[in-house]
């Protein structure tokens, strides 16, 4: 009976959930019960009314005290289409809400028994019944397909903002969805002149004002993963961070014909690359093997060639490789500077031992 009735008012939430897509809002629903009764509605409303604190379960918490005129929900069920977080769930024991049901569970920030569990601290001075998994099936669907057809609007666009030309490869972005320790924002630009429209990715952290840039070049047969470990530290100090994927590497776009990858014209890129992001007191920091490039203040290290799932994650099929096959051939000259020493960046102590030795080069 009970498991019935809860089912009954979940279909409410997720009619809540249901207009909260509707509006361009991640889906999440909520309703306030009392004496089987709804009192009060609530869908998920920060984008579209710039609040951060409007979930769907803050929206219905508001509404049900001003309906009682009481900040204290005595006798109310919650019932929620998403694990609430830790926001929700202390808004929720503030209000001494008896009762709460949700649907789907949050691994990433539930705070009902996912990722932490407010609602199981006896020392808190109210204890609220949680029950969990109520119509998950359809609660989840609803999310994932909201976030499947939002993450197929955002490859549409940035399709359209950066056109694949008809000689050149792209790894699919699912190639990148879960490795470790690369959690950075990525960056495109395709309008350089010695682009031609290919697309180049980069990374781009700390302040742009920052004292110190430290541009991390990596060769053959690496990508910008090489510096996850390195990057943090740089930041850690204030430093702004660039680091680039030469084209045919990582996430940037991967000509088919070996022919397009001459040393110079890769120079080429990154000097127009370096000056589009106008880049102030910057390092380069490169590994042998990299591109030779124009800059007063460099270092290089040699680092083992890498191995693993991540470093082949950006040549999904053969006809991705017609760098490393190019790199290979020619031999892309190492930069002129101070070689640092050996280091293996996929450990992290070797990466903080590099960053530290080529600060305190550049530091005297």
């Amino acid at each position: 009976m009970q498991l019935q009735q809860d089912e009954h008012w979940m279909r409410q939430a997720l009619a809540q959930a249901q207009a909260a897509a509707l509006a361009g809002e991640v889906p999440v629903g909520a309703v306030v019960v009392k004496d089987g009764q709804v009192i009060a509605t609530g869908c998920n409303a920060p984008v579209q009314g710039h609040d951060p604190t409007a979930h769907a379960e803050i929206v219905a918490l508001r509404a049900a005290a001003q309906l009682l005129g009481n900040y204290r929900l005595d006798g109310c069920t919650l019932y929620v289409t998403l694990e609430p977080c830790a926001m929700c769930s202390g808004a929720m024991l503030h209000a001494r809400v008896p009762r709460v049901v949700f649907g789907a569970t949050d691994p990433k920030t539930g705070a009902a028994g996912s990722v932490l569990n407010l609602f199981g601290h006896a020392a808190i001075n109210h204890q609220t019944q949680v029950q969990g998994g109520v119509l998950a099936h359809e609660c989840g669907a609803l999310l994932s397909v909201f976030f499947r057809r939002r993450r197929a609007q955002q490859r549409a666009e940035a399709l359209a903002q950066h056109p694949l030309r008809d000689d050149a490869l792209r790894t699919p972005d699912a190639a990148f969805a879960h490795l470790p320790d690369y959690p950075w924002a990525p960056h495109y630009l395709s309008d350089l002149p010695s682009l031609a429209g290919l697309r180049m990715h980069y990374l781009d952290e700390g302040p742009a004002q920052a004292p110190r840039t430290w541009l991390l070049l990596h060769a053959s047969p690496a990508w910008s993963y090489l510096f996850r470990h390195a990057v943090p530290t740089l930041l850690a100090a204030g430093h702004r961070v660039v680091a680039p994927d030469l084209i045919g590497f990582g996430k940037s776009d991967k000509p088919k014909k070996e022919a397009v990858h001459r040393p110079d014209w890769h120079a080429q890129v990154l000097q127009e690359w370096v000056t589009r992001l106008d880049l102030r007191n910057a390092v380069l920091l490169a590994q042998t093997g990299a591109p030779d490039m124009a800059m007063s203040a460099r270092a290089t290290f040699e680092a083992p060639a890498p191995r693993g799932n991540a470093y082949e994650a950006p040549f999904a099929d053969a006809g991705h490789r017609a760098g490393l096959r190019a790199f290979a051939r020619f031999g892309a000259r190492a930069v002129v500077g101070p070689l640092l020493g050996t280091f293996d960046l996929d450990r992290p102590e070797a990466a903080r031992q590099l960053v530290a030795q080529a600060m305190q080069y550049f530091d005297h």
